[in-house]
């Protein structure tokens, strides 16, 4: 991700916290905690095993935001023979326009154009009814399956 002069912006610490303070509230997600791995600065939120399927060995919201409002949030499942996940992307990038979406079931790139809200909140808005429309199907695909 550039800051334009070919760096790497800053993480807003501020806009994490926030969507922090917003995620421990949701029923679905079991923690969400800031971190450092691989010298990257992220929130991971991990969503509570009973909201999907107990097949599913891990799923989790991966989100950076940085200074210039650009992001990266990926929504992963880990499955015991695969991995499933999605990803909304606003950062300057040779695939695509500097806003757009990977598509599941492997976030693949190039990715989709796509265009998102200005405002953090209204991103994560976007991003959780995501999250609660995939739950929902696996929850659907289970009741087909009967």
């Amino acid at each position: 991700m550039s800051a334009g002069d070919g760096s790497v912006p800053e993480i807003d610490r501020a806009v994490l916290e926030s969507i922090q303070d917003r995620l421990r509230t949701a029923p679905q997600i079991e923690t969400a905690e800031i971190v450092v791995a691989d010298g990257q600065t992220k929130l991971e939120a991990p969503l509570t095993a009973a909201v999907t399927p107990e097949a599913i060995d891990r799923r989790f919201l991966d989100i950076r935001w940085y200074t210039n409002d650009d992001f990266r949030i990926q929504y992963q499942e880990d499955w015991p023979d695969r991995t499933w996940c999605q990803r909304w992307d606003r950062h300057p990038n040779a695939h695509n326009d500097r806003e757009h979406f990977h598509p599941p079931p492997d976030a693949a790139t190039p990715g989709e154009d796509r265009r998102w809200p200005g405002d953090f909140r209204s991103v994560l808005k976007l991003v959780v009814d995501a999250v609660r429309r995939r739950t929902e199907s696996l929850w659907q695909d289970i009741e087909d399956a009967d």
